[in-house]
């Protein structure tokens, strides 16, 4: 609950916050008192719910989001020499789990409307070394996968979808992380969270049983190591979180939209809506974003910048420095994202839409 006085909020409504209950709590202490923390048969389980929820054969639990791009991609075989096509408007996960397996990313710019990967954009980077094309859900919302799953068969392509913040996003009913290989993350402010925490969703039976193998260093069974792998197991701790706050997504999502859509009705230059969305974030594209953000700062909301520096423009990717994504850059230096969580309240929500509506007026 957030108090108003004299028109300002006391208490700074956040950008995002973990929301629990006492479900967690119990589910959390029933594997404390079961002595089995580890990789275990909560795991299993989430595992087997989160199959069921994304409308795949396999889900396989990971420590973290960029430990399910880096063991998606070597389990697909992408090494040193491939190419792997994907988008400068990202986390920077995204690209560092290509350069770790070795590939050379290939950047496509963005569309302003959604924030995503063009797909129109997509063949005329496609080389005899390109073996991915990896989309970013970003922002909660599904790229065009209608286009990009039919340029990957055009060109016999693999799809590994980085879906780190569309739990429960769809297109066409069709849910993200089930056009190809999809990568999740579960950090503590997702739409769904254990904490710390990743899953790879696949319909591929091969893929699944070298990715089961690449978490648990290239082994099937203990001490008979097949393969080079790695320790990127989920516990049992975080799993029983997980099975919990996925029956909890459906709610978290349909208020994030309900959010969403009482921005998009209230304020002036807006996200197109679209009903597979489901809002991790709620941007807007500001161009006095400094003014902006003090603005709303002042009046106790806060605000976040996702991203304010597109990949190649980074200095751990200099190599990229002189290319131009003109897409990418002019979003980058416009775009904040406001407050849009589950937890809002009817009151916090006219706050922010007044205190925005306040703002550019002052800023313009």
């Amino acid at each position: 609950m957030f108090i108003k006085q004299n028109s300002s909020f006391l208490d700074m409504i956040p950008i995002g916050k973990p929301l629990l209950g006492e479900e967690e709590k119990r589910a959390v202490m029933g594997v404390l008192d079961s002595g089995m923390l580890a990789h275990g048969s909560v795991v299993k389980k989430f595992e087997e719910d989160f199959a069921t929820y994304i409308d795949v054969k396999h889900a396989i639990a990971t420590s973290n989001g960029t430990t399910a791009l880096h063991a998606a991609l070597l389990a697909h075989g992408i090494e040193a020499g491939d190419e792997v096509i994907t988008t400068p408007f990202t986390f920077i996960a995204t690209v560092n789990m290509i350069r770790s397996v070795g590939a050379t990313p290939v950047f496509v710019d963005i569309e302003e409307h959604s924030f995503n990967i063009n797909p129109d954009l997509i063949e005329e980077k496609i080389t005899a070394k390109t073996k991915v094309i990896l989309p970013v859900h970003l922002f909660g919302k599904v790229a065009n996968m209608n286009k990009i799953t039919n340029i990957a068969k055009k060109h016999n392509l693999i799809i590994i979808e980085d879906a780190a913040q569309a739990h429960g996003a769809t297109q066409d009913t069709k849910k993200a992380g089930s056009f190809g290989t999809g990568c999740f993350s579960f950090y503590a402010t997702k739409n769904m969270t254990t904490g710390e925490g990743g899953m790879i969703t696949t319909n591929d039976d091969q893929i699944a049983n070298k990715i089961r193998m690449l978490i648990t260093h290239g082994s099937t069974e203990k001490y008979a190591h097949k393969m080079h792998g790695f320790n990127y197991r989920m516990t049992n701790i975080a799993a029983a979180l997980g099975r919990i706050q996925l029956l909890k997504l459906p709610v978290f999502n349909q208020r994030r939209r309900a959010n969403a859509l009482f921005f998009t009705q209230k304020l002036a230059n807006t996200p197109t809506d679209d009903p597979g969305h489901v809002y991790h974030q709620y941007v807007l594209l500001v161009d006095k974003r400094d003014n902006f953000q003090a603005h709303l700062a002042k009046n106790n909301i806060a605000t976040a910048v996702h991203y304010p520096l597109p990949i190649h423009k980074q200095e751990a990717y200099k190599e990229y420095t002189d290319l131009h994504f003109p897409i990418a850059e002019s979003v980058a230096a416009r775009v904040v994202s406001i407050p849009v969580a589950p937890y809002l309240s009817e009151n916090e929500r006219e706050h922010i839409v007044n205190t925005i509506q306040e703002a550019l007026k002052v800023i313009i």
